[in-house]
This record gives structure tokens, sequence and C-alpha cells, in this order.
């Protein structure tokens, strides 16, 4: 053990009076700044807002390939069939590729950064990944064909998904209990404005070159590079690995007083004593009974934010108002709207998530999203596929507003809270892999479902399956609200877990 005899507690946030002196490699492990005179809350929105700026990455650079691909396409000769390897593809083909890289790339991330995150902290993934997001978008831009722009937005996925599998949970590990949803949804603000800042370069940009576009991620990601060397490792990581007095200054600068943070030091090596008695390791760990139920909870959860409707919306919004009347430049236009509803949403959602919990929110926002999107269905079954499009346009929003400011803002958030500490690599890499891969299977068959149903028939499938959430919501996943991360592990290990079952 490297921990030392503390001398006393500092009642201070932010001080360390009595702590004694860390050595180098502490020190170094620890990654706290030099001047701790900021106020514990202050750290917290710190740690909040640079760390986010991995979700501002991913919104934008998954959101503006759709404003680019007719330039793509003719830059590179694509508008009709593109050879590869002496085979004829058709371009839709290609395009399809291109979008689609990105979120293999994001499966594949999102487990590998399981592993990495164990073996060299969360701190050092997020600087990797925004390592990868600006070499990326560098790459992508400088594509002089399509096979290397769509390894380059395959390299871009990997950062994408190392960083839904690790931002949120670092977040989550270093922000107060009450506080903690949130903290975490920075990352979905993040998300929503990278979004709404892609869908505004597309409109009001469209005439320049797609490289320019692509590339300007690069500032954010250098940002985030910078940023992140300013930041503490996560105390779990630090105790985790026998760094006890790195993980009490780390928490003593983001808690109130130093009181409550080495009791939660106290609480994290509690948990980690349990824990060392088990023989599996995380990602065997992952089949024992008694942890289902979280896996259960997270992972649904994670798969209902992509499947419910909201990313066909994203991603074809614009096919969609164009085969309603509106004209094309209005249609990319509409993607701004939907941009803008998902931020002032989102934040709408971080300001009640630690107010009214999780499951409630999801709870109350799920049958005015399911109503929404299948009174968008029936617009075009009773018109025969020509509503009124300001009408459509309307419920299109009216979908938007219940999906962004409920599901979407817990997606992440749970997967961040669930999973005990053990399994939290191995768990979290499976949330952001089932995301992902459900996002890609939404993505590959969204329009393949409209062929097959009409767009009013595949609105109605996906007002089901918010229908479907909202039961598998009810029953199966619990309110975190206001809980240490110990204590939702301790429900896990009595049996106490799911909403029918608490005593407490």
């Amino acid at each position: 053990m490297h921990e030392q005899p503390s001398d006393a507690e500092d009642d201070v946030g932010g001080g360390f009076s009595g702590e004694p002196e860390l050595s180098p490699q502490q020190q170094k492990l620890s990654g706290i700044p030099g001047d701790t005179s900021h106020s514990a809350k202050w750290n917290i929105y710190h740690v909040a807002l640079v760390s986010a700026l991995g979700g501002l990455l991913y919104g934008y650079d998954t959101g503006v390939i759709s404003g680019t691909l007719d330039q793509i396409a003719q830059d590179f000769g694509i508008t009709n069939s593109y050879e590869l390897f002496g085979v004829s593809i058709p371009n839709n083909t290609i395009e399809q590729m291109i979008t689609s890289s990105i979120l293999l790339g994001a499966v594949i991330g999102a487990l590998a950064a399981g592993p990495y995150t164990v073996r060299f902290g969360r701190r050092t993934t997020i600087l990797t990944v925004a390592v990868l997001f600006a070499v990326g978008v560098v790459l992508a831009a400088l594509s002089p064909e399509p096979l290397s722009l769509i390894g380059s937005r395959l390299l871009l996925g990997l950062a994408v998904g190392g960083s839904t599998q690790t931002i949120p949970t670092y977040i989550a590990e270093l922000s107060p209990p009450g506080r903690r949803g949130g903290f975490v949804t920075f990352f979905n603000m993040a998300i929503g404005i990278g979004i709404l800042s892609a869908a505004i370069v597309n409109a009001v940009f469209s005439d320049v070159a797609w490289h320019w576009k692509i590339v300007v991620a690069v500032v954010p990601a250098v940002i985030l590079i910078i940023g992140i060397l300013t930041l503490p490792e996560s105390p779990r990581w630090l105790v985790r690995h026998e760094y006890i007095d790195s993980a009490r200054k780390v928490l003593r600068w983001v808690r109130p007083t130093g009181r409550i943070a080495d009791s939660e030091v106290r609480d994290i090596q509690e948990v980690l004593r349990r824990e060392s008695e088990a023989e599996e390791g995380p990602w065997r760990a992952l089949g024992e009974k008694w942890l289902r139920p979280a896996l259960i909870a997270g992972i649904t959860v994670a798969v209902f934010t992509q499947i419910t409707g909201l990313e066909m919306m994203i991603y074809y919004t614009p096919i969609i108002l164009t085969d309603v009347g509106f004209a094309p430049s209005f249609s990319l236009e509409a993607n701004v709207y939907v941009g803008v509803v998902y931020v002032v949403m989102t934040l709408i959602g971080k300001l009640l998530v630690d107010r009214i919990g999780r499951r409630r929110l999801m709870l109350i926002m799920l049958p005015g999203s399911a109503l929404s999107i299948a009174l968008f269905g029936l617009l075009f079954i009773v018109s025969e596929d020509q509503p009124n499009g300001w009408l459509a346009l309307a419920m299109l929003l009216a979908f938007m507003l219940f999906q962004t400011g409920g599901i979407q803002v817990v997606g992440w958030l749970i997967g961040s809270e669930v999973y005990p500490l053990r399994i939290r690599p191995a768990a979290t890499g499976v949330h952001a892999a089932a995301l992902w891969a459900s996002n890609l299977v939404v993505t590959s068959s969204a329009l393949s479902l409209v062929s097959a149903l009409s767009l009013g028939g595949a609105m109605l499938v996906y007002a089901m399956l918010n229908v479907l959430a909202w039961v598998v919501i009810f029953f199966r996943v619990p309110e975190t609200k206001g809980r240490s991360l110990e204590a939702i592990e301790q429900d896990l290990k009595r049996g106490v877990f799911l909403p029918r079952t608490k005593t407490s």
C-alpha cells in the first residue's frame, strides 16, 4: 500500500493542511493542478466542461458528414459508381460506407477502451482519445480518395467509441452524488452542441469545400488535449492501484470538506476489499447472476436511445422533409432546428435529472415521444405520403423535444452509475458498444424499413419501440438519483436493485 497516515483533516474545500506530501510519482498520477485556491464546486465544473469536449467532437464528427456527402461524391467522382479493387460499387453503397465507418469504429473503440482504462487510467485514455480525434480529422480532410476517407473515419470512430466509454464514467467518478447527473449530462449537452454546430456549418457554408468543414474539428481536439493535462486521475482508479494519498488529494479537490473526501476514500477501499475476494476478472464477472440486473438496466436504456427513432431523424431529416415538399435548402435549415431542440432540451433535462430523477424523467417523457412520432407517421398514412409539411415539421420537432429531454439525457448517465467498480471498465465498454452497434443497425436499415413499410409505417414501428422502452424502464431500471456509486453497488449485492424490490 502507498497510503500514509494523515495527521489531520481539512474541512475547508480545496485545502490540504495536515496532509502528508505526495511522492513525485503520486503527484504525476493524481494530476492535481498546483493551484488549489478554487472551490470544490468550480473544480468539478472544470472537470465536466473540459471532458465534455469529447462529446462535442463526437457530435460534430458524426453529424457533419450528412451535409458533405454530395460534395465528396462529386470530388471523388462517385456520382454513379466507383471502381474499388476492380469491382464497380454503386455510389450509394460507397456513401453509406463513408457514413457508417465511424459507427463501426465506435463499436471497436468502445470495447478496446475498457482494458486500456484499467491499465492506464481514465485520464490517460481521454488524452489518447483526444489525440485520435485530432489525427483522424486531419487525415480525413486530406483524404485523396474514398478508401482513405473510410479508413480515416474508422479511426475517428475509435475516438468516438473510446470517448463514450470513458468520459461519462470519468465525470461520474469525480462528481458528488447529489449533483452527479447534472455534471455527467454536460457530455450530452456537448454532443448536442456538436450536432448543432455541424448542422449550422452545413447550412451556412454549403459552398465551402468539404475538407475545411471536417478539419475545423481539430481545434476542439487540441483544446481537449491541453485541457485534460490540467485534470486529475479518477480517484477510483487510484485507489484500485493503491495510490491512496493521491486519491484522497483528488477527492479533496472536488469535495466541499476533507472529511467527506476521506470518508469516500474509505468507502471505495471497502468496496475494493470485498471485490478482491472474487476470483473472476472483470470480463468473466459480467456473467455473474447478481450483476445481471445492472447490465440489463444499463444496456437496454443504451439500446433504446438509438432504436426509438432519434438517430433516424438526425441522419435522415433532410430526406424526409424533401419528400414532403420542402426545398432541399430548407431541409438543411430544418436540421439546424433539430439541433437547437436537441441542445435546449438536453439543457432542461440536465437541470431536472438530479431533481426529478433518472427513471422518473424517462417515464414522464417517453409517452410524449411515442405519441408525437405516432402522429408524425399517421400524417403520412392518412394523406397518402403527402402531408402538410409544416405540420409534419411540428410533429418531428415535438418528437425531438420529448426524446432529447428524457431518455437521451439518461442514456450515458445510467451507464456511468449502475455498474460495480470491479466490472466498470468492461461493463461500460459493452454498454457503449451496444449503443453504437444498435446505432449502426438503425443507420443501415432505416431507409430499408421505410421502403418496406412506407414512411408512416416505419414511424409507427418507432412509436411501438418507445412504448416498449417505457415498459422495460418501469420494471427493470431503478432510481439512482442522489445515491453514491458504492450504495448502488450494495443494492445489487443485497438483491434490492430493481424498482419493485427496493426496501429503502
